[in-house]
């Protein structure tokens, strides 16, 4: 597919496990003329998925694979070349891909996570950043590589910490600016590559 510059998008993989909020936002984003993106496909860990349900209405190919093994690696590799995927983006994907898949990939696996990083790598970061009384969090855009959570970070957006802010609150506030930072950390990161 070619976008409105006369460049060829970069066919996209999503992998989600659950609602795929972001999901929806990147397949909008893909769909609008200036998009470096076209998403072709979308696998997840979690056959209830509700972002699953969503692509019933969509024309956006979807793959359930429980990635317990290497094997179903295999197999989503083959997809992957099969149907010459540039560009993977992971959305509140939570599995950790093997290090063998990522060299694979290389460079071309994006992530967001809900937090500052290098602060607050893994799981339930809102709980901590509270915990910890921090004034502020955020979310960032990282390329994947094999160290959870540590790849070279694209794009950052900070988010205020209210007195009143509880785990939940944050959470919806920072997937706000997520929505808007995974594409404009996709713009920049196409743009230099």
């Amino acid at each position: 597919m070619v976008g409105l510059t006369g460049v060829r998008k970069k066919k996209t993989a999503i992998f989600i496990s659950g609602n795929g909020s972001n999901m929806k936002k990147l397949i909008k984003f893909s769909k609008l003329r200036n998009s470096p993106i076209c998403v072709d496909l979308v696998l997840s860990n979690n056959k209830k998925a509700n972002g699953i349900r969503y692509l019933k209405k969509t024309k956006i190919v979807s793959k359930i694979f429980n990635f317990k093994n290497n094997k179903d690696e295999e197999k989503i590799l083959k997809i992957l070349k099969k149907r010459k995927i540039d560009l993977i983006c992971l959305a509140g994907f939570m599995k950790i891909l093997s290090r063998d898949f990522i060299k694979k990939f290389n460079g071309k696996i994006l992530n967001i996570h809900p937090s500052l990083l290098p602060k607050y790598k893994g799981l339930n970061t809102h709980e901590r950043v509270i915990m910890n009384n921090e004034k502020f969090s955020g979310c960032t855009v990282h390329l994947v590589n094999s160290k959870l959570d540590s790849g070279k970070i694209i794009l950052q957006k900070k988010v205020r910490i209210n007195k009143n802010d509880n785990p939940k609150t944050l959470a919806k506030k920072i997937l706000k600016e997520e929505h808007m930072l995974y594409p404009k950390a996709i713009k920049k990161l196409l743009s230099t590559t």
